[in-house]
């Protein structure tokens, strides 16, 4: 009788054990990755996000903002997996910083900086000089010290010797997407931004493509964050990016491909 007893306890201490064992199964945790991207990169990474939650079933959560202040909250100890920014200034100083696999650092895009005017506005220009005309009140560009985008512009407007002839008529955005809304909602005539930004609003069109020799080359470099508890995601997340699925998605934005992803360099010279 006593082993009976025994016997019937053990057992129900194996059950329970197993019964523990299957809700702790069941309730397993889905990997997580947190991705820190330049806010141009809204509208292609939500959708890349979503593909790759699909296949790697790795929950995807973005922080954007302009890429300097990604990176001052990085330093500042922001949990965060992977970093994009727009420009390889940023990435260059969490590096010196030791703060980012570099091994993982891949250039995976660029992009063309344009001007743009509202859509209904009567508005063209054949030369950057024509900005100096006395009928072009307000110029929105990204703070150049915040915002890749501004400091892009910055260095094409010193190029052209148009910087301090032209500071007046200046007014600066948070991050490009703030700098494309001045023109969009009528608070400027004119605004330095992206040509991928001018496809996610219908309010605005673009008027001037900006030369490439008269700027550093815009580059989004990708990388893993030292702080980063899930490295191995992190890397496939960067690895997908380089997938058909994803370049499918980057080309319906805009964006264009680096014909290589190894070697990065320090291109510009002013802060971002």
């Amino acid at each position: 009788m006593r082993q009976s007893i025994i016997s019937a306890a053990l057992l129900g201490l194996i059950l329970k054990c197993l019964l523990i064992s299957g809700c702790n199964i069941g309730k397993q945790k889905t990997p997580e990755i947190t991705v820190f991207a330049a806010i141009s990169l809204t509208d292609a990474l939500v959708e890349i996000g979503d593909a790759f939650s699909n296949k790697s079933k790795v929950k995807v959560f973005f922080n954007f903002a302009a890429s300097t202040t990604l990176q001052r909250q990085i330093e500042k100890g922001a949990s965060a997996d992977v970093f994009i920014s727009a420009s390889p200034i940023q990435a260059d100083e969490l590096e010196a910083l030791d703060l980012i696999e570099e091994e993982s650092r891949t250039d995976i895009l660029s992009n063309q900086l344009v001007v743009i005017a509202q859509k209904k506005a009567r508005i063209n220009i054949k030369h950057l000089h024509e900005i100096k005309l006395n009928s072009i009140s307000k110029i929105a560009i990204g703070q150049p010290d915040i915002v890749p985008a501004g400091a892009y512009a910055k260095e094409v407007l010193k190029h052209l010797n148009l910087w301090e002839e032209i500071q007046p008529k200046l007014i600066f955005g948070t991050d490009v997407r703030a700098t494309l809304a001045y023109v969009s909602t009528g608070n400027a005539m004119l605004a330095f931004v992206y040509e991928t930004d001018t496809r996610v609003s219908d309010k605005v069109k673009l008027i001037y493509t900006i030369p490439s020799g008269t700027h550093s080359s815009i580059t989004y470099p990708a990388v893993v964050l030292k702080g980063s508890s899930q490295k191995l995601k992190a890397q496939e997340f960067i690895e997908f990016l380089k997938t058909p699925t994803a370049i499918n998605i980057f080309d319906n934005y805009g964006f264009r491909h680096q014909s290589t992803d190894t070697t990065h360099q320090k291109v510009m010279n002013t802060s971002q």
